[in-house]
């Protein structure tokens, strides 16, 4: 028998053999991103989980004015579930048709298909939000990581951008890590 992959599996394979598998574990020892104690991303997935094959769930906390950069998943569809507080969910479709859902009231939720770029952001403090995967090893590519990454001259080349203008324009972002919750901080109020 071949052992299990990460992705989809149909059947429980991933968790028979010997002895019982470890079906607990507490999100909050699974710190994944933290932007400040108010603004902060835990992820549990088969790392934390072994016999959590083909799935994964991340809590995800947001004050107001904050958001989760634009970003889109390679791998994996998304379910964003409102617990508490309230936020907008926009999500840009492969035939670039923006949609906007305004989450107010806890259990609304807004289904995002694999490869679709979208963004969460909080309209008022102490929102929480679970977002659940249907893999248990997420890939993500953040835009702020689209951005630095893309060489200046490219910009010129494709948009006519001034090289020197963009690089002025990104200074704010730190590309090595992605964003993930912005807006950048800058040098006058760290928090923002």
């Amino acid at each position: 028998m071949t052992s299990p992959t990460s992705g989809y599996v149909t059947d429980n394979r991933n968790i028979t053999g010997n002895g019982t598998p470890n079906l607990f574990f507490d999100i909050n020892n699974s710190l994944s991103f933290e932007r400040n104690p108010e603004n902060k991303l835990f992820l549990l997935s088969s790392t934390q989980t072994p016999a959590m094959i083909g799935g994964s769930v991340a809590n995800m906390e947001l004050s107001k004015g904050f958001i989760r950069e634009p970003h889109w998943h390679t791998n994996a569809w998304e379910l964003d579930y409102l617990i508490s507080g309230s936020a907008t969910v926009s999500v840009l479709d492969p035939k670039n048709n923006l949609q906007t859902f305004k989450l107010t009231k806890s259990g609304e939720t807004v289904f995002i298909p694999m490869g679709w770029w979208h963004w969460v952001a909080a309209d008022s403090d102490n929102t929480q939000l679970l977002l659940f995967f249907n893999n248990d090893q997420i890939e993500t590519q953040d835009g702020s990581t689209t951005l630095t990454r893309t060489p200046l001259e490219v910009y010129n080349q494709a948009y006519n951008i001034d090289p020197r203008l963009m690089g002025r324009a990104l200074e704010p972002i730190d590309g090595t890590d992605g964003v993930i919750i912005g807006p950048p901080k800058n040098n006058n109020n760290p928090d923002i």
